[in-house]
């Protein structure tokens, strides 16, 4: 008597490691670092691809912010909760921003990156940075908090600024869930409607390589890895000190709530490769929210605490900040005593944030403190431009990083994070 075979059951085919979304990235960044490396020209001439890319990815933010503030916020029982979110989410801002500040002005005293170079100021090329400089004395405190207003609802979808679709959304939010019932085909839509936009974020990166290839390509092929060298000590002090910060301060805060900075940043690896090939943070936003949702953070959290913190939570910059106001400052033989320090901690506070959104707002943000700050010259810049573009792209991973913190910290505060989807979330 023959004995049926029983049929062994089939194991769902693994995902082969070159489909991997940063496993690509990954590949695309060496391989446009040694083209831009061997042959600077045509390097240069694949920058259409990077910026190709992130206008891709900017057209979608602003549906993305929107949609998911608004049904967020719409799905609230307690709107008080609104606010108390807000409020604990800018309490969070505002400590770690100033110790990112407070980090950078003691590792620049210790180092020292500037000292010995002896520059006169007057031998310095004004013209180089005089752009900036001119951004920086238009951009203010009220003139920010005003542009935060936008002239019509169009206008903030269209122009794409993150800090106007926000202010309209919160606003929208409150009003679905003041109006109840009556609103309730509206929000019904915008929920249905969320779907397919975050599928489409999903469609559009996977020509994120691509945008990599284009991006890496580019700044290798224009400022050479050999301009890095001059200036070393500076890009490696700052890259030392963004890593003490992340794994060291963040690294702590995670630990006190709960879960690790190294688990967290090995689950959003795809939108660390992305930023440090791209240089723009904004490129990895909303897949950012997205994956934090997943992580167990409730989407009214992250709606509000993501988008906030890319105008709010700039610790990358504000490292930046001290560290490159005190090397020109060294570099110049410029004394700077005790009350001129603070005096430039309290300026780059504020400073921080009139420039939250502009492009090149590292850049700007500093000319805007210097300019305020009259014994550091302003010249100086000009000795840190042409390093400026390798130094942007840690800025942008160390202010991802510390958003991602943010929204399951808060989400934590406020009870709205689910530790064991987290877990799951991060073990995958």
């Amino acid at each position: 008597m023959l004995v049926p075979k029983v049929p062994r059951a089939i194991a769902a085919p693994r995902k082969r490691h070159f489909a991997r979304t940063y496993v690509q990235v990954l590949a695309a960044i060496v391989l446009g670092a040694a083209i831009g490396y061997l042959y600077p020209e045509t390097g240069q001439s694949l920058k259409p691809l990077g910026d190709a890319f992130i206008k891709v990815v900017k057209m979608i933010i602003a549906p993305v912010i929107f949609l998911t503030i608004a049904t967020g916020i719409a799905g609230m029982s307690d709107l008080q909760k609104v606010g108390r979110v807000a409020a604990k989410a800018m309490v969070y801002f505002l400590t770690f921003s100033t110790l990112a500040l407070v980090v950078g002005l003691i590792v620049a005293n210790i180092v020292q990156p500037g000292a010995g170079l002896n520059i006169d100021p007057a031998s310095l090329d004004v013209q180089a940075v005089k752009g900036y400089v001119a951004t920086a004395h238009e951009q203010s405190v009220i003139s920010f908090l005003m542009n935060i207003i936008p002239s019509t609802i169009a206008s903030a979808f269209a122009e794409g600024d993150i800090l106007q679709v926000l202010f309209f959304s919160v606003l929208f939010g409150i009003a679905l869930a003041m109006t109840g019932e009556t609103s309730r085909p509206v929000v019904t839509f915008l929920q249905a409607l969320t779907a397919p936009i975050f599928k489409l974020v999903g469609i559009l990166m996977k020509a994120a390589p691509i945008g990599a290839f284009g991006a890496m390509a580019f700044t290798i092929g224009k400022y050479g890895i050999g301009s890095v060298a001059n200036l070393a000590i500076l890009v490696a002090t700052f890259y030392l000190t963004a890593f003490l910060f992340v794994f060291g301060v963040l690294g702590a805060v995670c630990r006190y709530n709960g879960f690790s900075i190294f688990s967290l940043v090995r689950y959003i690896k795809d939108e660390l490769l992305l930023v440090l090939a791209t240089s723009s943070s904004e490129a990895a936003l909303p897949s950012l929210m997205e994956k934090m949702e997943k992580a167990g953070a409730a989407r009214s959290v992250v709606s509000l605490v993501i988008p906030t913190g890319y105008s709010f939570n700039l610790d990358g910059t504000n490292i930046y900040m001290t560290i490159a106001a005190l090397f020109i400052a060294q570099a110049t033989n410029t004394d700077l005593s005790i009350a001129d320090q603070i005096l430039l901690l309290l300026i780059a506070m504020l400073s921080s944030k009139g420039a939250a959104g502009v492009t090149g707002a590292g850049f700007i943000t500093l000319a805007a403190t210097l300019s305020v700050v009259p014994s550091v010259p302003v010249a100086g810049m000009a000795l840190i431009l042409g390093v400026d573009r390798f130094m942007s792209e840690c800025r942008a991973l160390t202010n991802l990083v510390g958003n991602a913190v943010a929204s399951l910290v808060v989400a934590r505060w406020e009870g709205e994070l689910d530790q064991s989807r987290m877990e799951a979330a991060f073990r995958d």
